[in-house]
């Protein structure tokens, strides 16, 4: 596997983490998730700038943002208990088309 992409998944798991981590720090009220938010926030733009180097920006950033957005509504779910109508779940199913478009046919992402 590409370098590049081993990065952007690490940088997508690192503020998946964080986001997570933000939503348990009730307003940066409790330290521990905090610490988490601010550490996992500083991995996930260090991953992202590795995967710039072989990655073009609009392409990394989509799949970045593309792939949290759907994990984050994931975890909200889980392990927050929000609730999803259907309208949500065909947004979240329109960003995964669009993510394996940008992966499976566009030319864009080839090396």
């Amino acid at each position: 596997m590409h370098p590049g992409y081993i990065y952007l998944g690490i940088a997508i798991v690192c503020e998946v983490i964080a986001t997570s981590a933000l939503k348990a720090s009730d307003g940066f009220s409790r330290l521990l998730p905090s610490v988490v938010t601010a550490i996992g926030y500083a991995a996930a733009f260090y991953f992202l700038s590795l995967t710039l180097k072989t990655i073009p920006v609009g392409i990394a950033y989509a799949l970045w943002s593309g792939v949290g957005v759907v994990l984050i509504a994931i975890i909200g779910v889980v392990a927050f208990q929000q609730r999803l109508d259907l309208p949500a779940y065909v947004g979240l199913g329109l960003i995964i088309a669009g993510v394996l478009v940008l992966n499976l046919l566009s030319k864009t992402t080839s090396h």
